[in-house]
């Protein structure tokens, strides 16, 4: 694979304002229904150094960019008390789902105004065509890699609303080790997350062309 200093500094660029936007929703959710917390941290902000995790928000991204892989990550993740929550679990549910949410609206509008403005149907679109191009399947891989329901991705939170009293407490024992659980998930299973990922992004992508009439 041939470096693109452009390219990459695109991709860097599109890393930065999806996990910012990602991680300032959780708070905005979790203020929303009634904790604080998030705010009183400082989470409720576009400065990235309040978000941003060394590994998952660049180093495993831009690993991933270099072998050519889909790219995705995470973040810090948000405080939440989820004491101080509406609906209890239910409403942890809806502060995770916020993030992914995020991801997709912006992977739909990165591809929607690409697509009217002609930038992702040519090849020779330049910079303008590569930074939407990269907010689409950026963005979809977050989306995506953040739904898994293992401890700390957001799916976690979404399956425990859902799940049995013996499940919840497995989930809670495993949350202590869960960075390490996802930097082995990625390490020792790339290739099948990889082939997950690229299927889910090639069905969500479908959808977007279908929504345009292409």
């Amino acid at each position: 694979m041939r470096f693109d200093i452009a390219q990459f500094l695109i991709v860097i660029g599109v890393l930065v304002v999806s996990t910012v936007l990602h991680e300032m929703a959780h708070g905005g959710v979790a203020y929303l229904l009634g904790d604080t917390t998030a705010k009183e941290n400082g989470r409720l902000s576009l400065n990235p150094l309040k978000h941003i995790d060394p590994y998952m928000s660049i180093v495993v991204p831009v690993i991933l960019y270099l072998v050519g892989g889909p790219i995705f990550g995470g973040a810090k993740p948000v405080p939440v008390d989820s004491r101080r929550l509406k609906w209890g679990p239910w409403g942890m549910a809806l502060v995770a789902v916020a993030g992914p949410l995020t991801n997709f609206l912006l992977a739909l509008l990165c591809f929607l105004i690409g697509w009217a403005t002609g930038a992702l149907q040519t090849t020779d679109s330049g910079i303008v065509g590569t930074i939407f191009a990269e907010g689409v399947m950026i963005n979809l891989g977050f989306f995506i890699f953040n739904l898994i329901p293992i401890p700390p991705l957001d799916g976690s939170r979404i399956l425990y609303a859902i799940a049995p009293d013996g499940a919840r407490r497995v989930m809670e024992n495993l949350e202590k080790y869960g960075l390490m659980i996802v930097l082995l998930l990625v390490m020792m299973f790339s290739s099948g997350l990889s082939r997950l990922l690229i299927g889910g992004m090639n069905g969500i992508l479908d959808f977007f062309y279908f929504l345009v009439g292409a």
